[in-house]
């Protein structure tokens, strides 16, 4: 029982972990991409609070909202 204890609870910190390293990359390809962005005003402003949004996400905590806005910016901008 313990074993198992011990086992879930590193996996749950591995797991967010990997997903708060992945957020900084995110963040790095949006601010990357934005310079030479070929899109609208109105794209601009949402990509830049969906990056805003992301960053915010990430300090608090909330790594997969943090992923999710950030992905759904990376869309806009047209990065894979």
């Amino acid at each position: 029982m313990v074993k198992r204890t011990t086992l879930f609870v590193a996996l749950a910190f591995a797991s967010s972990f990997a997903l708060a390293s992945s957020c900084p990359k995110l963040m790095k390809q949006i601010d990357d991409a934005l310079p030479s962005a070929k899109i609208s005003a109105a794209q601009m402003t949402e990509v830049k609070k969906l990056r805003a949004d992301g960053e915010a996400h990430h300090k608090a905590g909330k790594h997969a909202d943090s992923e999710a806005a950030l992905n759904k910016a990376k869309g806009i901008l047209g990065i894979k």
